[in-house]
């Protein structure tokens, strides 16, 4: 479920792109730049061959500056997230973010012919906190509602949560954190997200 889940959600993510205005409606500016990665994962023959390259300045060009994976990181740590030092904060936001991206590389070379749906915004003026909902749709397979959860920032909209089908991309992590923590304390999550993340990296020579 959960290798299901991330697919889907790097799949859509490749929808939304960083955001250049912050006062630009979250829906508006990821309807408007739904095609600008789409594009380039279509007619880039290095991402379809998978050069890894290319690949990581893709996700860091277009993706990256549009997540908040310092938000995402202690939610998914959760109540163990307050008793973090600051230097372990970093290290599991960093450890974390290397986790999502290495996942989203391999999504970048999957990519198909999704579409995606962006749903009109329905939240009042002025709110900080929203839900941008989409669908992600392929010929012959059901549409798969994807919902995110953005703030805003002083630089725009970020993300810090995605629901796939009802279910939270970064609740996914919060049991196994949680059971980490509580057997090795929050080094030993570090340690074992860094291992998790080196051992893909040797996967990949």
């Amino acid at each position: 479920m959960l290798k299901f889940l991330l697919r889907t959600v790097m799949l859509a993510a490749l929808a939304i792109p960083a955001v250049h205005a912050a006062d630009e409606a979250p829906d508006v500016t990821i309807k408007n730049l739904t095609s600008e990665v789409i594009d380039i994962v279509k007619t880039d023959k290095a991402i379809q061959a998978g050069d890894q390259k290319r690949i990581q300045e893709v996700i860091e060009t277009k993706v990256l500056k549009h997540f908040d994976f310092n938000k995402m990181t202690g939610s998914a740590v959760g109540r163990n997230w307050n008793s973090a030092t600051p230097d372990q904060k970093a290290q599991l936001a960093r450890e974390f973010q290397t986790l999502l991206v290495r996942s989203y590389s391999n999504a970048l070379t999957q990519y198909k012919n999704q579409t995606i749906d962006v749903k009109p915004l329905k939240s009042a003026a002025g709110e900080t906190d929203v839900t941008v909902k989409t669908e992600i749709k392929q010929p012959g397979t059901k549409p798969v509602p994807i919902d995110y959860d953005l703030i805003k920032q002083a630089d725009g909209w970020k993300i810090y949560d995605v629901y796939v089908a009802g279910v939270s991309l970064v609740a996914n992590y919060r049991d196994s954190f949680g059971q980490e923590i509580k057997a090795n304390g929050i080094d030993g999550l570090i340690k074992s997200l860094h291992d998790k993340n080196t051992a893909k990296l040797a996967e990949k020579k």
